[in-house]
């Protein structure tokens, strides 16, 4: 894969959703599918995926689909570069919403059965009666 520029991969990284979510992912459980991700983050599923597919086309995480769930997590293959920036970034995630959105994140996963995501929304529940959002999305 080509990498990025430098004025690329800080394009992808301006965003804080997508500095949320790699905050998650860069915190050491590895990998994680999209319904844990918006549990964590109380963000809708269509913008954890949305930026997502940002920081997939940046090269910055990758996909692995496993029955019903696509398991995401830190690109392995990163340049030097980019990986020291990602490291920076996650040094300097530290505020009280990024430590929240670890606690919630550890709690969802915590709810794993056998390693793998196996909690669903219920289909006759709306959205947003099953997550609070965070102010502002709707």
């Amino acid at each position: 894969m080509p990498w990025m520029n430098a004025a690329e991969l800080f394009r992808a990284l301006g965003d804080e959703e997508r500095l949320r979510i790699l905050n998650l992912l860069l915190g050491g459980h590895g990998e994680a599918c999209v319904c844990e991700l918006v549990d964590a983050l109380r963000i809708p599923q269509y913008q954890v995926s949305r930026q997502l597919a940002v920081l997939r086309g940046a090269g910055l995480v990758t996909g692995e689909k496993r029955g019903t769930w696509v398991y995401y997590r830190i690109a392995p293959e990163l340049p030097p570069f980019h990986r020291r920036v990602l490291e920076s970034v996650a040094a300097e995630l530290q505020s009280d919403a990024a430590l929240e959105d670890r606690e919630r994140f550890a709690g969802r996963l915590r709810l794993r059965e056998g390693g793998v995501c196996s909690v669903g929304y219920p289909p006759e529940k709306p959205y947003r009666e099953v997550i609070p959002l965070r102010e502002g999305h709707s």
